[in-house]
């Protein structure tokens, strides 16, 4: 085991910064804090193609505009102030010394602004300034001012010539400019030379701002009011991810490029805005310098790999904070995690500077399933690219080299094609100022519709609210709205997937959370003016207006329509679905194809065994009455053999005697003759007597078809088996194959003497029934079958039956 030496150990890695007089740490450790390896360095030269021709930073020129202005802005702030102080009659030295500083905050303090990106900046002034200075407000002006005026809209409010407001309207170069006085943080809007310009207004508790004032140490909050507390927060907060991320310069431009790069993503995916419950700029900053401090030394490609990879695994609500809070004992709220309050935080993002508090206080926990959803795909999209990358063979050569391939990762939202329901928020206004100062008050009260109304109260999978406005009315036509309404309208979309198995019926009612926003959000504010209205609307996904496909997509509504189709048939669940209910159609179908099968072997089988069982049956219903006519008869025979024989048996002889004398038999038997006859009767042997005496009988009417073929059967001595009955006809006689019928048929006729001189020769023989050939020609079709010995048909399956010639 080798020890590592303390010359061969990497130097350790002091993230620490001082600021303001105080030494600031960061809360989490590193994770790793090696540098990257060679192949990522390679994978980053195709970021840095990608970021020089698709992420473009402020150019010389506009670098210069906006370095002018501030520079203007900040000589008009610091006479405002002085006006201000002589104003309130200090002296002139009181007046000279009076200040008053200009700060930048957010992106372009940090330098990471885009071209036409907005400036944050904050003017810091003494305790002598208020206010109603600043604004301009609650000024009465002269009678000779107001017919100066007069040209001007008499819905604005006259304010005083002499404050910042006024000279910053009055100033040729400014344009769109909207005061908003009333806001928790009161601000200036404006256009000065084309950039436009926030300007936040910060009063401390001392009489005078210096120029080496240092806005970062704790003590300037004390004593301030909470806006001017809110409006030093953003430099202050800034200031310090600055210092925090800072430590090298290489380190510094990494942060930079990444910040850039998820900006340019959260706007393209929908992402970026703070007031509708998403990341603005400054949660971009503390994730991004988080992600640095755990991976310090990291390339800016595999830092925005990390980054993904972090929030993607992050464990909500744990809250992201690049230090631990501090508290100054200025009195002012410091965020704490076992607070009450902020136990109900569902993504918690806090500020280094001090009063720490959480700048993610908007995000509710619909928009946060949409972040983690958009985390979760950068991640596979980043890490797919760096693996494919790896093997060399897989992605196009001049994509690489391009950074084309960087560009799936920033393709805009499908937000317009991704649900079947959208719901239209139309803000209009009767005038342009009126409808700004409208739109800006209930836009910031629309997260609040999609989380707290329609949110928690409907049945709904997904909710999303679209950060982006667009510049049209797509109110119902039959809205009664005049011609400045519709002009001076925007419109927010939300989309919305409604869940199925928590939904009652089969509509759902929206009204009552819309009137439930109207009422309690939308009616605070003041003053509200006839003309100042919010229409909702419903749309299906191929209802939806054009304008919301123009900019997204190359083919407008068409395209897009195409597109969600696509992703509709390459949905992987939708795929697993597809496959699942064919398989089960196809297991539906063999089952029955078996059950099918199963039930016409048994039907077969049924048909064999009722046949059979039918055939058993006869045989032995057959058997039964032959052994129940035996037992019968025997019984019978015993009784009379045991009652009547002994008593009788005199008068019967002598009865049948008498009746033999009267009938005028020409021949006169004895009892032993006449009871050789019965005997001879009994076995079929003189039945030819009364079959003559049955066919004189029948010839008095006229036989039937199957009653002549029966007959002419019977008389043959053949056996006639019917398939119905299964019964036998002339089975009572003696069988022609018993006594040598089959030489029957060579015998020749004998005269009537030779044939009872034949007959007392030989008493016991019995003559054949038939002596003449005989044939037959049928008119009934029937088949052949072979009889046993007892006359019943031979059962030899399906294949013994053959048809008759």
């Amino acid at each position: 085991l080798t020890l590592r030496t303390s010359d061969s150990m990497p130097p350790p890695i002091d993230l620490t910064a001082t600021i303001g007089g105080r030494k600031v740490t960061p809360a989490l450790p590193i994770v790793d804090g090696s540098s990257s390896p060679p192949n990522e360095l390679k994978f980053n030269a195709s970021l840095s193609s990608f970021i020089s021709q698709n992420v473009p930073l402020e150019s010389v020129e506009g670098i210069r505009t906006r370095e002018r202005v501030l520079v203007k802005m900040g000589t008009l702030c610091r006479e405002w102030v002085k006006s201000v102080a002589a104003k309130r009659g200090l002296s002139s030295d009181a007046v000279a010394s009076a200040g008053g500083e200009l700060f930048t905050s957010g992106s372009y303090r940090l330098g990471v602004h885009e071209p036409g990106a907005d400036i944050d900046t904050i003017v810091v002034v003494p305790s002598i300034c208020t206010k109603e200075d600043f604004f301009g407000s609650g000024y009465v002006p002269p009678d000779s001012m107001v017919q100066d005026d007069d040209d001007e809209d008499v819905n604005n409010e006259i304010r005083d010539p002499d404050s910042l407001a006024e000279r910053i309207r009055r100033h040729p170069d400014v344009t769109n400019f909207i005061p908003v006085e009333g806001a928790a943080v009161p601000i200036l809007t404006f256009d000065w030379e084309g950039i436009n310009i926030d300007l936040l207004f910060a009063r401390l508790n001392a009489p005078s701002v210096p120029a080496n004032f240092d806005i970062d140490n704790d003590m300037v909050l004390s004593g301030v009011d909470s806006s001017t507390e809110k409006s030093l927060n953003g430099p202050r907060v800034t200031n310090l991810i600055a210092a925090l991320v800072g430590g090298t310069e290489e380190r510094y431009q990494t942060f930079l490029i990444v910040v850039r790069l998820v900006r340019k993503w959260a706007k393209a995916r929908g992402l970026y805005s703070n007031k509708l419950g998403y990341w603005g700029g400054v949660n971009i900053n503390i994730a991004v310098a988080l992600v640095l401090q755990l991976y310090p030394n990291a390339c800016p490609a595999s830092l925005l790999r990390k980054f993904f990879l972090v929030f993607k695994s992050w464990r909500w609500p744990n809250p992201v904070m690049l230090t631990k809070p501090h508290d100054a004992e200025l009195g002012l709220p410091v965020w704490n995690a076992f607070q009450a309050a902020t136990m109900r935080q569902v993504a918690p993002m806090i500020t280094p500077a001090y009063p720490a508090m959480n700048s993610t206080l908007s995000v509710s926990r619909q928009t946060l399933q949409i972040l983690h959803e958009e985390f979760a795909r950068g991640h596979n999209v980043v890490d797919k690219l760096y693996k494919d990358w790896q093997k060399g063979d897989v992605l196009d050569k001049e994509k690489v080299e391009s950074g084309e391939m960087w560009k799936e990762l920033f393709e805009p939202s499908d937000f317009f094609i991704s649900y079947p329901h959208y719901l239209s928020m139309c803000i209009v206004g009767p005038t342009q100022s009126d409808a700004q100062s409208w739109a800006g008050f209930v836009v910031s009260r629309l997260r609040k519709l999609v989380s707290d109304q329609l949110g928690r109260s409907l049945p709904l999978k997904k909710i999303q609210l679209w950060p982006k406005e667009f510049s049209a009315c797509v109110a119902e036509r039959s809205a009664l709205l005049t011609h400045a309404q519709r002009a001076n309208s925007i419109t927010y979309f939300i989309g919305f997937r409604v869940d199925t198995l928590r939904m009652r019926g089969s509509e759902l009612d929206i009204e009552r959370q819309l009137q439930n926003f109207s009422k309690f959000e939308l009616s605070r504010f003041h003053p509200l003016t006839p003309g100042m209205d919010v229409l909702p609307k419903t749309f299906g996904v191929k209802e939806l207006p054009k304008v919301c496909f123009e900019d997204v997509y190359e083919g407008g509504k068409v395209a897009a329509m195409k597109r969600r189709r696509m992703l509709i048939e390459a949905d992987p669940k939708r795929i697993e679905a597809k496959n699942k209910k064919k398989l089960a159609k196809l297991k539906k179908k063999m089952e029955a194809m078996k059950r099918k099968k199963e039930e016409s072997k048994a039907s077969e089988e049924k048909v064999e065994a009722d046949l059979k069982e039918e055939v058993d049956g006869e045989a032995q219903e057959s058997r039964k009455r032959k052994r129940d006519g035996d037992d019968a008869n025997g019984e019978d025979d015993n009784l009379d053999a045991e009652k009547e024989e002994e008593e009788e048996a005199a008068l019967l002889e002598s009865a049948l005697d008498k009746i033999q004398d009267s009938a005028g038999v020409a021949q006169h038997k004895t009892r032993e003759e006449a009871e050789i006859d019965r005997q001879k009767l009994l076995a079929g042997e003189l039945l030819h007597d009364e079959d003559v005496e049955v066919k004189t009988e029948k010839r008095d009417r006229k036989l039937t078809r199957e009653e002549m073929e029966k007959e002419m059967l019977a008389s043959s001595g053949l056996v006639i088996v019917s398939d119905d009955e299964a019964t036998i006809v002339g089975g009572n006689k003696i069988l022609p194959w018993r006594y040598g019928y089959k030489n029957a048929a060579g015998v020749k006729k004998e005269e009537p003497d030779q044939k009872k001189e034949k007959e007392e020769q030989e008493e016991s023989k019995p003559t054949p029934l038939i002596t003449n050939r005989v044939a037959f020609k049928f008119k009934t079709k029937f088949d052949v079958v072979e009889l046993d010995e007892s006359g019943k048909v031979i059962d030899k399956g399906d294949d013994d039956f053959t048809p008759s010639l």
